[in-house]
């Protein structure tokens, strides 16, 4: 069971969600929710609120998260999982800088994929790939992306916290 993150302090609870969503809008509706039955019952719920964010809230979101191929900074539980997420991507600097430079004039915001799995090669494909959308098929394209990493990411806060 979740009992270590049901016992938190809301403080300290957000703060750990935080990790999973960099809006602190969600991580308080998330913390506040508890306790959570089971692991299960606590991504859902996280899912469920990302769901309900707007396009403001998933900037501020997207904000937080390092470019595909650039090192996070500091030592955040954040930056370690962004790290993880990331390792397929070792190695492909240049031709990332480039594309997150392209992807960064077109859209105003960073490219961000579920790069967990994915090797360079497949990132850089779908990154040219995206380049080609509107503004509101991207859009939705990172919603989706950001919904999957936010829910690996709620999985392996459950993990720890079991």
């Amino acid at each position: 069971m979740l009992d270590r993150f049901n016992g938190l302090a809301p403080e300290a609870a957000e703060e750990a969600l935080l990790a999973c969503c960099a809006s602190p809008g969600w991580a308080a509706r998330v913390a506040a929710a508890r306790p959570y039955p089971t692991s299960a019952d606590l991504v859902v719920a996280g899912v469920c609120a990302f769901d309900e964010l707007g396009w403001t809230d998933l900037q501020q979101v997207l904000a937080a998260h390092p470019r595909i191929g650039q090192k996070p900074a500091g030592v955040s539980t954040e930056s370690a999982w962004s790290r993880r997420e990331q390792a397929g991507v070792r190695g492909s600097a240049r031709e990332l800088a480039e594309v997150n430079e392209a992807y960064e004039r077109r859209f105003g915001h960073l490219f961000l994929i579920f790069a967990s799995g994915r090797s360079a090669e497949e990132i850089l494909e779908a990154a040219r790939g995206r380049l080609r959308n509107d503004d509101e098929t991207e859009r939705t394209v990172v919603r989706g992306e950001l919904r999957k990493i936010v829910e690996l990411r709620l999985e392996r806060l459950a993990e720890a916290a079991a």
